[in-house]
């Protein structure tokens, strides 16, 4: 299958998905989160048995695209709902793909970017790396990512990252348990693909069991905290302070909340 904004190889059992958007910084798009499903699917139907996924220029993926930002503003509740349903594919897609996964953070992982890098089995971080759930900034709520980070991370550390909508780096990243490993630029890849030779040398059946065993222990209560989710996610659309952030940020000013 031929893709516009991803790139697919595979490579002695290692399959590599790049996000591929460099001017704009590999941010997220419609059609990039059909292509990155069609390609989770088309590596599980392949022999490769390990997934990196990495982007391609500085940034690994700086949050949605400008142009989709734009178009939520004219957005109905049944698009809204729609959309976060899209969302929700691509995250639990990735968090509950069937194979090792390991996120290559060559960059920037904002908002949904850091969704992504944090869905994945292992997430390896150059030291520039930044992070941030920042939707509190532009009158969003992280709705779909909180209901992962809260498992991965705790309430206290959660709240201090989505309340915040701030930045961290990579050695924060770390300490919260988001990043294993932070790796020099020059040897990301090279050490995504030890990893994942690494884990070629277990056995694929027992590592898709374990897989789906530590899935199961929250799937229940993921299952209705990301419905909950998905109906956050578009009613908050619909406020006052969403229109003013969304504005705000694309006018380059600070915005002017009303709590509404």
């Amino acid at each position: 299958m031929e893709y516009k904004t991803i790139l697919l190889t595979h490579e002695a059992g290692i399959a590599t998905i790049t996000l591929n958007r460099p001017p704009k910084r590999n941010a997220i798009s419609l059609e990039l989160i059909d292509e990155l499903m069609n390609a989770l699917e088309e590596v599980e139907k392949s022999p490769s048995r390990v997934l990196i996924l990495t982007g391609i220029g500085k940034a690994f993926c700086a949050g949605l695209d400008l142009d989709e930002l734009k178009s939520l503003l004219g957005k109905t509740h049944d698009e809204n709902v729609k959309d976060s349903q899209r969302m929700v594919r691509i995250f639990r897609g990735l968090y509950e793909f069937p194979r090792p996964t390991i996120a290559a953070v060559n960059g920037a992982a904002i908002a949904g970017g850091t969704g992504l890098a944090t869905m994945c089995d292992f997430t390896l971080a150059v030291p520039g790396a930044k992070f941030g759930y920042t939707e509190v900034r532009i009158g969003f709520v992280p709705a779909i990512v909180s209901s992962f980070l809260v498992w991965q991370v705790g309430h206290k550390v959660a709240r201090d990252l989505l309340l915040s909508g701030r930045q961290f780096d990579a050695e924060e990243a770390y300490r919260f348990g988001l990043v294993n490993e932070i790796v020099e630029p020059e040897r990301l890849m090279a050490r995504a693909h030890e990893l994942a030779t690494e884990l070629l040398q277990n056995s694929p059946s027992s590592m898709q069991a374990t897989k789906k065993l530590i899935n199961g222990f929250i799937a229940r209560d993921l299952d209705e905290q990301i419905a909950d989710a998905i109906e956050d996610n578009a009613r908050v659309r619909s406020t006052e302070d969403f229109r003013e952030g969304i504005s705000s940020f694309l006018e380059r000013r600070k915005p002017r909340w009303s709590g509404k």
